[in-house]
């Protein structure tokens, strides 16, 4: 079970809700909307998909990584090293 599972129809109606607003700004460009609209609708996507992102990786935290850390060992170095590498890669984006 993953950490998240908990919470899994919440993080699915976020995502349906940023499809939503996906194809919403796909409709604005078809329709040549005003750029700074366009650039306004993406970073409210953005922002969304960033919720969703920190809440995924609180939720591996408290779960995945504690549970590694518990058992000790070369797993829980690699959990920790592995939820490294995406908070370097969240930062980035």
């Amino acid at each position: 079970m993953r950490g998240y599972t908990g919470d899994k129809d919440a993080y699915l109606k976020r995502l349906r809700r940023i499809e939503g607003q996906i194809r919403g700004l796909q409709r604005m460009v078809e329709n040549d909307e005003y750029c700074i609209d366009v650039l306004t609708q993406i970073a409210a996507a953005t922002k969304a998909l960033q919720a969703v992102s920190l809440g995924l990786m609180d939720e591996h935290l408290k779960h995945c990584v504690a549970e590694a850390i518990a058992e000790g060992g070369e797993t829980a170095d690699a959990k920790v090293r592995e939820a490294s590498d995406a908070i370097a890669r969240l930062v980035r984006s």
